[in-house]
């Protein structure tokens, strides 16, 4: 299994526990600090187990993308038949992850050091957080909604659209601000429970609009 492809959740407590070593280091002390002594050091391990688990330092920074993108949960199918309220539910976890994952420290750290590889020939950082990060959660959230539409709770005829009218009503240009400096949300709970109203009155059928005043 290469790392390029393994899920976070195929990682083992004691890998995942060092990814978060990792990803601590580079918020701390930035591209410099992301060696694998520096990792391996921090992360009470030996370098021969980094290479071992994760390959050269972009697939140790593959993965640390990749488990940081898994913080944001979204509806697992695990025997769970989704009503109204569950997909509300649901829908709200996620945003609130979302805010909290790109309102952190890691992921402003990750972004702040993607922009300033993009002018870079051979930077991979931005392709990494694009296809194991944002793709990643976008794919896990899209298949929330269709599951919700399947369920005859959500109606759209474009899955895309539905879904990024959702991101965007969630993030807004929250992530951009925060970029630049401005401090985050002080409350990301009203900020999702917000969100998610609007997206069901945008595209909740009439069971879940039925229920809207107790769900939102």
């Amino acid at each position: 299994m290469s790392v390029d492809t393994a899920e976070p959740s195929e990682f083992s407590p004691r890998q995942n526990a060092v990814l978060e070593q990792a990803l601590r280091l580079l918020v701390d002390g930035g591209e410099k600090a992301l060696t694998t002594s520096g990792v391996a050091r921090a992360a009470n391990c030996s370098k021969e187990s980094l290479y071992k688990w994760f390959g050269d330092r972009d697939g140790l920074l593959s993965a640390m993308i990749a488990y940081q993108a898994s913080k944001v949960r979204t509806f697992e199918r695990n025997g769970e038949r989704l009503t109204a309220a569950s997909l509300h539910d649901h829908v709200v976890i996620f945003a609130r992850d979302l805010l909290e994952v790109l309102a952190g420290d890691v992921s402003l750290a990750l972004n702040r050091l993607a922009i300033g590889q993009s002018h870079r020939d051979g930077s991979k950082l931005g392709k990494l957080l694009l296809e194991r990060g944002r793709r990643q959660i976008d794919r896990r959230a899209m298949a929330l909604i269709d599951t919700g539409k399947r369920a005859g709770l959500l109606r759209f005829a474009d899955a895309d659209e539905a879904y990024h009218t959702l991101y965007g009503l969630v993030v807004s240009d929250l992530h951009v601000r925060m970029l630049l400096g401005e401090p985050g949300l002080k409350d990301t709970a009203r900020q999702a429970e917000k969100a998610v109203t609007a997206f069901l009155r945008l595209y909740g059928t009439e069971k879940v609009l039925a229920e809207m005043p107790a769900l939102g």
